[in-house]
């Protein structure tokens, strides 16, 4: 039913895309005509990012739940095929940056890691470890710090519990996971506002000026993370449906990287991601899992950022990288890459583990870490809109490819 105020149906006339768009085109003039109001702005970006980050893990919990009690059975075979297309996304994206790296041999001006004070894992052991202790993680404390590995793990348990309750306790469970749904929608549809807030901010306070001496760097990650974005995803996803993917690969970037760009935050865009694989009609029981389940373990653009910094730190030092040693930093760089949300700092904080490999000390990688602080301003952003763009791209591949074979097309 259509609201009787004009200019509300004026707006809602208006996709949402389009909305965001001027959003970003009137944060980017607010921050430069008016930098202190561009500043005061970025309340409104707080706000949206946190509460899209309050929602999601509730409504994780709340759907994965839901979607294990109504015992629909075969979703783990739809599950399956969507953490391998995850792996070897992760992977290619990891042997591209090396690649790259090659073609494109970067040297760094290192700075001082003095503002660096989180201790990076020690190795793979400590992160798998991080891993593991986040999967038994208290209930409660998995919800309150978006802990999505606890989340995912107690979802499934209670959801397995409840296969055996009533007719009404799975039907309330399923109308609890409908209202939650509806409040993200809430929330999303204050995603332009939130997007003009976080870019007026960002460009208010930090400018891209500061980025010029590290441009050959960026220019490397940035590729990389195009080259997977337009290249190498679309092809894996023509490996599965077997058809043009562009379409499908220029919604999710539309649709999902752009509001991921600007979040800089998975977590905050898996309600995103949600919406849009229902808006596609995939599988619900299985886009409730591997939306987020993605949103931990598929990391391409973490992968980039990690061979690419190392390899980078590597040249810096004058030291010799062979084939076999690059093939096994990006085995590392995926294994790693796949526990960046359970590290504090994300990929960043991994880049010492992946230095190790060429004996280089503690104390340069921690330089490293600093300079990508220091570009993380647009390696972050597209690093983020990648992931999580590509957690919905796969599981939207891997669910038409199995229509596709169903139908024996």
């Amino acid at each position: 039913m259509a609201s009787g105020n004009p200019i509300l149906n004026a707006i809602n006339r208006v996709s949402l895309v389009k909305q965001i768009v001027i959003g970003l085109i009137l944060g980017i003039l607010v921050a430069w005509l008016s930098p202190s109001a561009g500043i005061a702005a970025g309340l409104f970006g707080n706000l949206f990012v946190g509460a899209l980050k309050a929602v999601a893990p509730v409504l994780i919990f709340v759907l994965v739940m839901a979607a294990i009690a109504q015992h629909q059975k075969g979703n783990e075979a739809y599950i399956k095929p969507i953490v391998v297309l995850y792996m070897i996304g992760t992977f290619l994206a990891a042997a591209s940056a090396v690649a790259a790296s090659f073609l494109f041999p970067t040297e760094i001006a290192l700075v001082h890691a003095g503002d660096v004070n989180v201790a990076p894992p020690s190795g793979i052991t400590e992160v798998l470890k991080t891993l593991l202790m986040n999967l038994v993680a208290n209930p409660v404390n998995a919800l309150a710090n978006a802990n999505y590995i606890g989340i995912l793990a107690w979802a499934l348990v209670i959801g397995f519990a409840l296969r055996h309750a009533s007719e009404g306790t799975r039907t309330m469970i399923a109308d609890l996971a409908a209202a939650i749904s509806k409040v993200v929608t809430w929330v999303i549809r204050f995603a332009p506002l939130g997007i003009f807030g976080l870019v007026a901010s960002t460009i208010a306070e930090t400018g891209f000026g500061a980025l010029a001496g590290y441009a050959r760097l960026l220019m490397v990650l940035v590729g990389c993370m195009l080259f997977i974005a337009l290249v190498v995803n679309p092809a894996i996803v023509w490996w599965k449906i077997r058809r043009n993917p562009y379409p499908l690969v220029f919604t999710c970037l539309r649709e999902s990287g752009m509001t991921a760009f600007f979040t800089r935050s998975s977590a905050a865009n898996i309600p995103v991601n949600m919406a849009l694989a229902k808006k596609l009609n995939l599988h619900e029981d299985t886009y409730s899992i591997s939306i987020p389940l993605g949103a931990t373990i598929n990391m391409a653009g973490a992968a980039i950022t990690i061979t690419v910094l190392a390899m980078a730190a590597a040249y810096t030092e004058g030291i010799s990288v062979d084939f076999a040693t690059a093939l096994l930093l990006s085995l590392v760089a995926t294994i790693s890459a796949c526990g960046a949300s359970g590290v504090a700092g994300g990929s960043l904080l991994l880049i010492p583990l992946a230095c190790s490999l060429f004996g280089i000390s503690n104390d340069v990688a921690m330089q490293v870490v600093a300079v990508g602080f220091i570009i993380g301003v647009v390696q972050d952003s597209c690093e983020t809109a990648l992931n999580s763009s590509t957690d919905v791209l796969f599981t939207a591949a891997a669910d038409l490819g199995r229509q596709r074979g169903q139908t024996g097309l």
